[in-house]
């Protein structure tokens, strides 16, 4: 069996709007080269093999889009499924790629839910996406199975989770909504604001080196962010469908953590401790790509994103799309697994070059 994960490609309503105006909240351009990728591991030699593509999560971004021009916290059923329709009309191309997948021998799909796709969990969406891509289109939190691991990672920061038992709140008029984490609330309430500006805000890392660096160089734009994030915090520290996940006390100490550069090693490597069956934890969230090897033959891969990634670490200064994906592959009598790899796809015509391999 072979496994194949991706993440972080949030996806929105495109590269241009209704208007021909450029979405400058889109963050995925890469549609042709996901279609390549799909249909090269659903053809020739992998045609007939078992492949099982995982969407590791925040595929989309439904977290980020607007309705009618305007963005809001309070997310229903109804609200999400306009977004994902948005999200459908805007990438014609990727989702074909999951749709001619799906109908290829021996071929599977997985959606790990993350935090910007956490309206995945009305049960509308689900079958939306359903018929768009095809009945084999599984939807989990947590993926476990022949030893492999695979979840999204957020809920390791407590500003982008909440309890499993408070995912749903009563909202107005009874209506069931998302209880949004204060990571996710900042996002639809403030980083729109903030894109206007810099467009390429949210994609800088780390992101405590670009707060320094406009604090020196980009001055004016550095006392907007600050106001802007202030006048959010006094207008919304009240809200009876936010105060819950978030307050003046906690925000300030959440704040913290948004400048933090994430890795997630040790959490994987406690994933792998308390389940001695597993041997591969994979995750995404960071938008950076890691791996780890462990003893026993144990490892731990991030898939990082097909996104640009500015960095402002010199050591990392890169600017172009790295489309990478985790590849393992399995062996299904045993569990065991026989190869783990980090790759960059590249194409139809190379297809791929490993970046770290287990062999």
């Amino acid at each position: 069996m072979i496994y194949l994960v991706v993440s972080d490609f949030h996806l929105g309503k495109g590269k241009f709007l209704r208007n021909g105006q450029l979405n400058i909240l889109e963050d995925f351009f890469e549609d042709e080269r996901f279609r390549e990728f799909c249909h090269y591991f659903s053809s020739q030699k992998y045609y007939l093999n078992p492949v099982h593509l995982v969407l590791g999560g925040d595929i989309l971004n439904l977290i980020q889009i607007d309705i009618d021009g305007v963005f809001t916290h309070i997310v229903d059923e109804e609200t999400a499924l306009r977004a994902l329709e948005s999200i459908i009309t805007g990438h014609p191309l990727f989702f074909q790629a999951l749709r001619e997948f799906l109908k290829q021998p021996h071929k599977q799909i997985t959606y790990v839910i993350g935090n910007h796709d956490a309206a995945l969990g009305f049960e509308k969406l689900q079958h939306r996406l359903k018929e768009v891509v095809g009945e084999r289109l599984d939807f989990c939190f947590e993926l476990v199975e022949n030893g492999v691991h695979v979840e999204h990672g957020h809920r390791f920061e407590v500003i982008n989770s909440v309890p499993n038992h408070r995912y749903f709140i009563s909202g107005p008029g009874g209506r069931k909504i998302l209880n949004l984490p204060w990571g996710s609330l900042f996002c639809i309430s403030v980083l729109p604001k903030l894109k206007k500006m810099r467009p390429h805000i949210d994609k800088v890392r780390p992101m405590n080196a670009y707060i320094r660096w406009t604090l020196i160089n980009d001055f004016s734009f550095f006392l907007r962010m600050v106001w802007t994030v202030l006048d959010y915090l006094i207008r919304t520290s009240m809200d009876d469908f936010t105060k819950q996940n978030r307050n003046f006390k906690t925000t300030f100490g959440m704040l913290k953590q948004i400048t933090i550069y994430p890795h997630y090693g040790r959490k994987a490597r406690s994933i792998l401790k308390k389940n001695r069956s597993l041997h591969t934890v994979v995750m995404g969230h960071t938008h950076l790509t890691e791996w780890r090897r462990y003893p026993e033959g144990r490892y731990y891969f991030n898939s990082g994103t097909w996104n640009e990634i500015p960095s402002m670490d010199a050591g990392l200064h890169d600017h172009s799309s790295k489309l990478t994906y985790v590849m393992l592959d399995v062996h299904l009598k045993s569990k065991s697994l026989l190869s783990g790899s980090l790759n960059r796809w590249q194409g139809k015509w190379r297809p791929f070059r490993e970046e770290v391999a287990t062999g």
